[in-house]
């Protein structure tokens, strides 16, 4: 009995087996923003900023700047993950301590 052999993919050493690799998309991002309020104070912000995103004393103190004069202003930009996690510690600092600092997230 004689096994035939395909041409295409059969090779002297057997079968060619073709490696593929996936394709990975990029996470989507998320931007983390405070909003501000006429409450919370502007050391408390600082703290937020350093504490949860990382950021310099100068770089803090800007941010919050911005936030108090615009409104609102951009903490970082993270995946979905993430910033979901980063908005849930910056609320759960800003309840123990009763201000009413707020934080969400959105699409870059």
């Amino acid at each position: 009995m004689s096994t035939r052999r395909d041409p295409y993919t059969d090779t002297d050493e057997g079968p060619v087996v073709e490696e593929t690799r996936p394709k990975l998309k990029k996470p989507k991002l998320y931007k983390v923003l405070l909003l501000n309020d006429d409450y919370t104070p502007m050391e408390f912000v600082v703290e937020v900023l350093e504490r949860f995103f990382g950021k310099r004393r100068e770089q803090a103190v800007q941010i919050m700047l911005h936030v108090h004069q615009k409104g609102v202003g951009v903490c970082g930009v993270y995946t979905h993950d993430i910033g979901e996690t980063k908005v849930r510690q910056v609320m759960d600092c800003a309840r123990e301590r009763q201000y009413p600092l707020q934080c969400t997230m959105e699409p870059e």
